[in-house]
């Protein structure tokens, strides 16, 4: 497996484990992943919130830990990336405002780079404009954004344990599809794990 490099997109609360654990698996498989958030240098950090699934009509929403920034965002060179990966949380409703991240989603739409959303993250990319037409899944409350976005809404996510594959983009409902996003998203980076 050559490993790649993978930009990861955050900002304050994101959702714990939507950042942690992909950022977690996809090193200890070897690859290189540079967290950024607009305003943020090398060394800061933002907050994270777990959002939990306990019967209620929605999630609930905890404060988390602070997840650290590894690269400053305005230095970054989207070229410089083999992938991009946007977890979820609330940090997307507040970053698809950024014209900067907006072109930087573009950037690996355009170039057919593969690109790992989950839950919440997909309301960046569809306000960065790249789901018109493509068949993705998000956490419940975002689809009647990804549909007005021309996207096609995946029925795969009864569970929240799926994800789907549409070319170069994985989508994930929430958290609990780690498992299965992370796996799908390994095979689009052409990544070979021995079992």
């Amino acid at each position: 497996m050559s490993a790649k490099k993978i930009l990861m997109l955050v900002g304050d609360y994101v959702e714990d484990y939507e950042a942690m654990v992909p950022f977690q698996m996809l090193t200890m498989v070897g690859h290189q992943v540079e967290t950024v958030c607009p305003g943020k240098k090398k060394g800061e950090s933002v907050k994270t919130a777990i959002h939990d699934f306990e019967g209620d009509q929605t999630y609930s929403e905890k404060r988390g830990h602070n997840f650290a920034i590894t690269a400053t965002f305005d230095e970054i060179k989207p070229e410089n990336y083999d992938a991009l990966v946007i977890p979820g949380g609330r940090a997307p409703e507040y970053l698809r405002l950024n014209e900067q991240v907006l072109k930087l989603v573009q950037h690996f739409a355009t170039a057919k780079k593969p690109i790992a959303s989950i839950c919440h993250g997909q309301q960046i990319l569809t306000a960065a404009g790249i789901v018109e037409g493509r068949t993705c899944t998000a956490y419940p409350a975002v689809k009647p954004e990804l549909m007005r976005a021309g996207a096609k809404w995946s029925e795969i996510n009864a569970t929240y344990s799926n994800a789907c594959v549409d070319g170069n983009l994985v989508t994930a409902p929430a958290w609990p599809a780690h498992p299965a996003w992370m796996k799908e998203f390994l095979k689009v980076l052409g990544s070979k794990i021995e079992a």
